[in-house]
């Protein structure tokens, strides 16, 4: 509880404040919400930062490694049919090639879909608070 919770204004006893008082108090709490909600804003800024970072060093790894052992499997079965088939083989490589890009390019895309709302978690409070001012009379 901040300092600025456990001083009302006016408690009932005694004379009621001034309007300098009461203008400071709601400033005051007014500055409390604003600091609230720009350390959430940061907080969600650093942690999708990291979040895409993270994900394409992993991305770029993956591709890396993940490309040199398809290559050196192709390159294995194409010698394997060097002298019967070799290029019926390197036409069927060359289309599993491109339908597992395809269909990897397409699973990608559903991913950049379905990815959360940016600072979503900020709108959502702000949208809170809105609606809580909008109740009081």
């Amino acid at each position: 509880m901040s300092p600025v919770d456990s001083e009302e204004p006016w408690s009932g006893t005694g004379r009621p404040p001034g309007l300098l008082a009461l203008i400071r108090h709601f400033g005051a709490h007014l500055v409390e919400l604003i600091h609230t909600r720009i350390e959430l804003l940061s907080t969600e800024v650093e942690e999708e930062l990291q979040r895409g970072v993270n994900i394409l060093l992993s991305m770029m790894l993956a591709l890396v490694f993940g490309g040199l052992s398809v290559m050196m499997l192709a390159v294995t079965i194409l010698i394997i049919f060097w002298d019967d088939h070799r290029i019926l083989v390197a036409w069927l490589l060359t289309a599993i090639f491109l339908v597992t890009a395809l269909v990897m390019g397409y699973f990608a895309r559903l991913r950049v879909r379905q990815k959360p709302r940016f600072m979503a978690a900020s709108i959502d409070e702000l949208k809170r608070d809105r609606a809580a001012l909008e109740r009081r009379p």
